[in-house]
Order: structure tokens, then sequence, then C-alpha cells
């Protein structure tokens, strides 16, 4: 998909980027229909201590994509719990969860952080947020049939993010999840990787990992190697995803603190 004017000014054929081939390829885009000028955001949050912070934030996982309808610009919403101390294993966290939105221009996406109250009301109930500003630089598949547009171009040494999702076939769960423990432990001793965390939108089958790292040449070490890149391949080779998406960001803006860590 050819970036409107606008965009191909900013992203200099972006579209034409390549991403490490096991991972992330390319977005593969058609030339048919121009690109969406898609701006993502993420939320990181870890819920206050006691029942009214946590029941407000699970009726926000629960209810977020009827609750956010309002939201000027956005194309996709995404409200997700975490699991256990924000990583990838079956326990569930009671506290920590996400919220991913896609916005259809970079004007929509300034407009939530600026001034929503669905931000300020998630800060009220947080007692860690980070914040995240995100364009793709590259993607492939969709999430609820919804694919996220390459907007920007990477340059070497910039920190870089990295959002891996997908919809588990129930025959090949168990499958899958034999390969989390080993890909969680490795991506915690990964050099350069600033910020991980695993989110899901229904336990067991529906997750999704999101990290942030110090360069591309750091992400494609991990990625390329080790438990991670076994994962993948038995992933793409036995059809574990009945739908999935692999997108590589530029971090626009990042604020915040997660996992008692301050970033930014």
């Amino acid at each position: 998909m050819p970036a409107t004017a606008a965009a191909a000014r900013r992203v200099s054929g972006s579209a034409g980027v390549k991403a490490a081939p096991e991972t992330y390829p390319d977005s593969g885009a058609s030339t048919s229909n121009p690109t969406p000028d898609h701006v993502a955001v993420l939320l990181l949050i870890d819920l206050s201590q006691g029942a009214g912070a946590w029941i407000w934030g699970w009726s926000r996982v629960v209810f977020g994509r009827w609750l956010l309808r309002g939201v000027p610009g956005l194309a996709l919403t995404k409200a997700m719990g975490s699991g256990h101390e924000g990583g990838f294993g079956l326990r569930p966290s009671a506290t920590r969860q996400g919220l991913f939105l896609v916005f259809d221009s970079e004007p929509h996406a300034d407009r939530f952080l600026a001034d929503s109250p669905v931000l300020a009301a998630y800060r009220r109930h947080a007692r860690e947020l980070c914040l995240f500003k995100l364009r793709a630089v590259s993607s492939r598949g969709s999430w609820g049939g919804q694919h996220i547009a390459v907007t920007a171009a990477p340059h070497p040494g910039e920190p870089v993010a990295a959002l891996t999702r997908a919809s588990i076939r129930p025959s090949r769960a168990w499958a899958f999840w034999r390969f989390s423990p080993a890909s969680e432990q490795s991506l915690a001793r990964a050099a350069g990787c600033r910020l991980a965390a695993g989110l899901g939108e229904a336990p067991v089958l529906r997750q999704a990992t999101f990290s942030v790292w110090n360069s591309q040449a750091d992400m494609d070490a991990y990625a390329r190697h080790g438990a991670h890149l076994a994962a993948i391949r038995a992933a793409q080779g036995q059809g574990y995803f009945s739908e999935s998406m692999f997108v590589r960001f530029k971090v626009l803006r990042l604020e915040g603190r997660f996992k008692g860590r301050v970033h930014g």
C-alpha cells in the first residue's frame, strides 16, 4: 500500500523495509489503496491496591472495546490483562494490564494523549503507568481483521519496539505453551532489552508480547537465536495460529514507570 503524500515524505518508501524473516517480515503491502496514517498508543498499567481500583480496571478489560467507542479516530482497540508480574505465563496478574490503541492519524493520537478523560482515569487508578507512542516500520498480519500500516522508516541505533500477538488454535495450545518458559527466560536475559510485557485478550488462547530494545541489532540478535527462534519456527511449521500479527515500531514517545523502573 503506497503511503499518502504526507506519509510518503516521512517514510521515504518504508513499505519496502525488510525485517528479520523468521519473526517480523515486511508488510508485503499492495499498491491498490492509500496507506492510513496509523499511529499506535500503548499503556502498560499496574493498578493501585484496593477493590475499587481492581474492579474499575477489570471492567476496562471486559468492556473496554465498548467504553472507548467515543474516542475520536480509533481504528483498533485492545484492552488486555497480563501474566503474573507482567510476564508471559499462564498465571494471571491481578493488577497489571495493557491498553493498545491504533489511531487513524497522529493528531488523533496526540489529542488522546493530551486531554483524554480515558487516559486521565487510568492515571488515577494506577500506581504505575507507562505510555508509548509508536509508528510501525514493518508489519505483517492482522489483529481482529485490522492491519497496521507502515508509516515510518527505521534508523539504526535508535530504540525499537516489537509487538507479537496471536490467536492460538485450541488444538495447538499445549504445544504452544510448552515453549513459553524458555522463551521468557531468554528474553529476560537478552542484551539490550529495556522492557518486556506479556499481555492477553483472553486466557490461554489470545496472547501478545510487547518489548522495547536499545537498537534493531539487539532485537535481531534475540529474534534469530535460541528459544525464541525455536518457538517461532515451530509455530510457523505446525500451524499454531489462526491469526497473528508481527509489528516493529519506531518509538516516538516513551515515559512513565513499569515493573518498578522509570522509562523515558
